[in-house]
């Protein structure tokens, strides 16, 4: 006996609606625009396996900077040439899972399909968030233990991702805070709520990043970084004279098309700012566990991004599945997506450490 056509999709449908589901979470990620498959990127996806002596696995491949000086004249080319040092990055995969269901035939009176179309958006939204949140934290060093406001993530499976035990601490010559005069070496607990970010932050962050070679994003022959920032600190950028000043004078040279009139994003001395709730901060944890001597200090980390800061392996389309319960009164779907996420360490021959390769974070005080 066939109770209702829920369960009858084929698998090219089943396809159409993963994709749809795919298609619509990319749609609402925040960082579906730093996403490029090259390595001029923020976040380099990988969408392919790779074969090695130990079976298949993602690969992130990053190539370091020349460094010797090499032949001048007719002298010997042949034999002095310089192998290209190249970094392989195992990024680990895992499988996202989320199912909904409705209440029954009775609490639901809307049809099969409009339950399917629910369910594909519930879920494309639940997808993007929780992507955007392990991406942050991952860029940011805070283990998936943790709420990107600091709280600690009650009841979640996603500490046991195969991908968590690969988020790192901020490297050392990677991990700044900004003392509200100057960029120094993090330590959280020194945090006081003078560290106020400002126009100077910006600066003195773009200047340290190129100095230790954290490798910029090309565009139009210029180079870039991108900073992801919180809400209250871009709030506390706009309260900067500094800042204002720099806005106003790239207003005025833009004419009404500028982001300070158009309230988009702001460009300024080759950093694009992008602010977000889910920058990592203090804001979920009690005082006494926050930064500073006493743990007080709300604070927030902000990233400065170039090139391959983020590996983010995607492997195939979510995977749709339904089910029926309760005798065919009750519906369920179910989707799985394969993916995967990884901070790229190399040993820079610049700061002659390992470092992360990509992200320049920057510690301060949050109001």
């Amino acid at each position: 006996m066939a109770f209702t056509n829920f369960a009858a999709l084929t698998p090219q449908q089943k396809i159409v609606w993963s994709r749809d589901v795919w298609a619509a979470a990319r749609d609402q990620m925040f960082i579906k625009k730093f996403i490029g498959s090259g390595e001029n990127a923020v976040i380099q996806r990988i969408t392919e396996l790779t074969k090695t002596e130990r079976g298949e696995q993602v690969l992130m491949q990053l190539v370091a900077d020349l460094t010797g000086d090499g032949v001048i004249g007719d002298n010997e080319r042949e034999g002095n040439e310089e192998a290209l040092q190249s970094y392989s990055q195992i990024i680990n995969i895992d499988l996202l899972t989320h199912s909904v269901r409705n209440k029954g035939k009775l609490a639901d009176q809307k049809t099969v399909i409009n339950f399917r179309e629910m369910g594909r958006d519930r879920l494309a939204y639940w997808l993007a968030n929780r992507v955007d949140q392990l991406a942050l934290l991952t860029l940011s060093g805070i283990s998936f233990s943790f709420n990107n406001d600091g709280s600690a993530r009650a009841a979640s499976p996603f500490p046991n991702l195969a991908f968590a035990a690969d988020v790192t601490a901020p490297s050392s010559k990677r991990a700044m805070m900004w003392n509200g005069t100057n960029l120094v070496p993090s330590v959280t607990g020194n945090i006081t709520t003078a560290f106020i970010p400002s126009y100077k932050m910006i600066v003195d962050a773009v200047a340290y990043a190129k100095t230790h070679y954290v490798k910029p994003l090309m565009a139009g022959g210029k180079e870039y970084y991108v900073m992801f920032v919180q809400p209250g600190t871009l709030a506390a950028l706009k309260k900067d004279a500094d800042y204002q000043r720099a806005v106003t004078n790239l207003a005025l040279k833009s004419g009404e098309d500028s982001p300070f009139f158009t309230g988009g994003t702001v460009t300024i001395d080759g950093v694009v700012i992008h602010e977000h709730r889910l920058v990592y901060s203090t804001n979920g944890l009690a005082s006494g566990s926050k930064w500073g001597a006493a743990g007080a200090v709300n604070g927030s980390r902000s990233l400065l991004c170039g090139a391959q800061a983020l590996g983010m392996a995607d492997i195939g389309v979510p995977e749709w599945n339904e089910k029926l319960f309760q005798y065919g009164s009750q519906q369920g779907i179910n989707v799985d997506k394969m993916l995967g996420l990884v901070k790229p360490k190399f040993y820079s021959i610049y700061d002659k450490s390992v470092e992360d390769f990509g992200v320049l974070t920057i510690d301060h005080f949050l109001q």
